[in-house]
């Protein structure tokens, strides 16, 4: 209990001086980088299961108070940006495994794995089974992570004029009554989800039931903004906790393979957003986050940071892990075939 409750006071203070200073995000960038900063240098940090849940949970009721009927006519674009997204995602792996191989030194399935835009559970367990070098990919996937966290608000902000200060959202305060049915009907829907193997099955489900409410003018108002924020925090928190018990020497061998393939990956997908949003007419702001190459709860929460339609972030996410879980097998195969 004592390691949870300094890891929730690192990632306050972060939020707070994040908060402070301007940075875009706070809530999520000040967190990330202080949890972050602090398990490298031997503070141990956890967040338990149970907590992570929740969390997940109140993040996809918050985003799903912004979920409009409007967003359904803008559907018929969503074609051309999740072809675009398979094919951004593609290059990244396979760019990034010769890179890994050619300048970094590491086998082919370590590169290939080490560069698999997102999916981590599914990587790993790929890893272990056919001999990569485990800890080198997880390291180098959590770096994914951490600077995605970090820089995506920093693109946003260069290439559009949005919002980042994460102010409180207009309007009143949904109903206690009807949050606590939205939370229990979402915990059930979770649960659901979680059995059937879908990826972030907590936020999903809350999202989901969420939307259903508020477009149906069934559950109105907005989440209180003390709740919204917490589950933030504590979502900046979790992504920092990832690097506690990491050794320096795991680091120095994982930290430029890290911050390559994610400039790779992120300038990539920035470029395949400029070029969707001039062939749709799809606000650019949506596109840099659904097309970014990772984390689906993080990208799904600075949606609603940046006022960026989730559902549609949502389900170019979920789309790049059922892509990548075809994707994966299909590449290792195919260099194992030609070895």
């Amino acid at each position: 209990m004592r390691i949870l409750f300094q890891t929730i006071a690192v990632g306050g203070l972060g939020a707070a001086l994040a908060w402070f200073l301007g940075v875009p995000a706070p809530f999520l960038t000040g967190p990330a980088s202080f949890v972050s900063v602090a398990g490298l240098l031997g503070l141990k940090t956890v967040m338990p299961d149970r907590l992570r849940d929740t969390v997940f949970l109140v993040i996809g009721l918050v985003l799903g108070t912004s979920v409009t009927p409007e967003i359904l006519d803008e559907a018929g674009k969503w074609p051309i940006s999740l072809i675009a997204m398979s094919i951004s995602v593609a290059l990244i792996m396979v760019l990034g495994g010769w890179m890994f191989k050619r300048w970094f030194g590491m086998d082919r399935q370590t590169g290939l794995l080490a560069a698999t835009p997102g999916h981590l559970s599914y990587v790993l367990s790929f890893s272990t089974d056919i001999g990569a070098n485990t800890a080198i990919v997880s390291v180098i996937q959590s770096m994914r992570i951490l600077i995605l966290t970090l820089l995506v608000p920093v693109a946003i902000a260069v290439f559009t004029d949005a919002d980042m200060t994460m102010r409180a959202p207009y309007g009143a305060d949904i109903s206690v009554a009807n949050l606590l049915i939205l939370a229990v009907l979402a915990f059930v829907l979770g649960r659901i989800l979680l059995k059937l193997q879908v990826p972030a099955a907590y936020l999903l489900g809350g999202m989901i039931l969420s939307s259903v409410g508020h477009g149906a003018g069934l559950t109105p108002g907005n989440l209180p903004v003390w709740l919204s924020s917490a589950a933030f925090i504590m979502m900046g928190t979790l992504i920092g906790t990832r690097f506690s018990g990491v050794s320096k020497k795991m680091l120095r061998e994982a930290a430029f393979a890290g911050i390559a393939i994610t400039f790779v990956g992120l300038s990539l997908a920035i470029l395949t957003a400029m070029l969707v949003s001039q062939l749709t007419g799809l606000p650019l702001i949506w596109l840099i986050i659904a097309l970014a190459p990772g984390g689906l709860e993080t990208m799904v929460a600075m949606a609603g940071v940046v006022g960026a339609d989730p559902a549609f972030v949502a389900f170019h996410h979920v789309a790049r892990l059922f892509f990548l879980s075809a994707f994966v097998p299909l590449v290792l195969m195919s260099k194992s075939a030609h070895r």
